[in-house]
């Protein structure tokens, strides 16, 4: 694959989180694949794929009119593509989500294999794990 075939195989990725796809988000990832969350959020650290898609339809059902990431750049390399993004959405807890990002990811064979996502992990707490707590309590 070609580093624009990485690219493209990015932004699908971002798309499908845009639109809240999850079949077609956890299709572009390889059977073996790996993510990585910077932090101590209760979803930080390495999991895999079978442990990530409840999670992300977790972080994606909080908010209910979507959750829009904006790429600002794509940078790619060999097997890695790295994405400086920002999200935007409005969390069921009514408060705002606009976090700051940077993916990398390593794509091989037109699969991702990995993913590694760092952000303001004070912001996620406060919105995806506080604010969520408070509404089940």
């Amino acid at each position: 694959m070609s580093i624009e075939d990485n690219k493209r195989i990015a932004r699908e990725f971002f798309e499908a989180l845009d639109n809240g796809d999850g079949k077609a988000l956890m299709d572009l990832y390889a059977a073996d694949a790996t993510c990585w969350t910077a932090g101590t959020l209760p979803f930080s650290g390495t999991h895999t794929l079978d442990e990530v898609a409840p999670i992300m339809e977790e972080i994606l059902g909080a908010f209910p009119k979507g959750l829009r990431f904006t790429l600002k750049t794509l940078t790619a390399e060999e097997d890695r593509v790295a994405i400086e993004a920002e999200s935007f959405g409005l969390h069921m807890s009514g408060r705002t989500y606009n976090n700051q990002y940077h993916f990398l990811m390593v794509i091989r064979d037109g699969k991702v294999h990995e993913f590694k996502e760092y952000m303001d992990t004070v912001h996620a707490l406060e919105v995806l794990v506080e604010s969520a707590a408070t509404i089940t309590a």
